[in-house]
């Protein structure tokens, strides 16, 4: 019997209390080449694995250039083009908007955080004042002033290898994120839907789990690229508290959302955190103010 991805997903996410075993209650066993957990209030660091090891990023380089936008006060009903500039011509990936489409930089930055639309994204910043090459120096900028100092952009989509970061610098970045109501309500909206000319086009959520009513997610993001394997950054409620997850270079398919459930699993289980706690040393925490930048 064969079943789709959607359905392969539904089971996997069903069967989640499956996937805290025993040998899990001390530390869960993450899949993902680099991984953070904190608690976003306090700033502790709940777990890491490979935090300050520098990799590419993919579309987790989209919170950022969802930032610059709005810090820059555009005007977000302008109307805006795609145009052949913003056609990838690196990785030949594909698009939904086509060249001509005409959108608000409103609706561009929806589509760039939910669907994680790399022409979206492109657009925004060929619009940007001074176009994409101070648009770029802006989001490097202000990664220097987040003290993302493992971090180096070098284009707005995320398409590039050589935008790179680390699981701690990222951890930063969506702790800012998460204090823009429209990128919590963006990145996280099931689907979205935008007339284009005369048809109306709708466009899903990167990140399935945002349509599941038992995950409280404030903030989410997804990229994919093949030098950065699959990649999650996200700010949820789990066990009564606020936590920021971030999870890089995962191969598998689904490997990303299994690491978000056996951390999920792990922080509900009772026996679970205070158990790997005592192992934490007191230079492992990460202050707020620090996380904030």
């Amino acid at each position: 019997m064969r079943f789709s991805p959607a359905a392969l997903l539904a089971l996997l996410i069903a069967s989640a209390p499956a996937l805290a075993r025993a040998d899990e209650v001390h530390e869960p066993r993450v899949r993902s080449q680099a991984a953070l957990v904190i608690d976003q209030e306090s700033g502790e660091i709940l777990f890491r694995k490979n935090a300050q090891s520098t990799l590419p990023i993919a579309s987790l380089t989209k919170l950022m250039t969802a930032i610059v936008i709005l810090d820059a006060e555009l005007d977000p009903n302008e109307l805006i083009p795609v145009t052949q500039a913003d056609v990838d011509r690196l990785r030949r990936s594909h698009s939904r908007l086509q060249v001509g489409a005409v959108l608000t930089r409103d609706e561009l930055l929806h589509l760039a955080l939910m669907a994680s639309e790399n022409r979206a994204a492109s657009a925004l910043a060929n619009s940007y004042p001074g176009g994409r090459e101070s648009f770029v120096v802006a989001m490097n900028l202000k990664a220097q002033l987040l003290g993302m100092s493992g971090t180096r952009f070098e284009d707005p989509t995320g398409l590039s290898g050589r935008n790179v970061s680390t699981a701690r610098d990222l951890a930063k970045l969506v702790n800012a994120a998460h204090a823009y109501v429209k990128i919590r309500e963006y990145s996280t909206s099931p689907s979205y839907q935008i007339k284009v000319g005369r048809r109306t086009m709708r466009f899903g959520n990167t990140n399935r789990l945002t349509l599941n009513s038992r995950w409280d997610i404030g903030l989410s993001k997804t990229g994919y690229i093949a030098e950065a394997g699959r990649c999650l950054a996200m700010q949820m409620t789990l066990a009564g508290r606020s936590v920021i997850i971030v999870l890089l270079d995962s191969w598998g398919k689904y490997t990303r959302v299994s690491d978000a459930i056996r951390i999920r699993q792990w922080l509900e289980l009772p026996t679970g955190r205070p158990v790997f706690r005592r192992s934490v040393r007191s230079t492992d925490s990460v202050g707020a103010d620090s996380i904030g930048g």
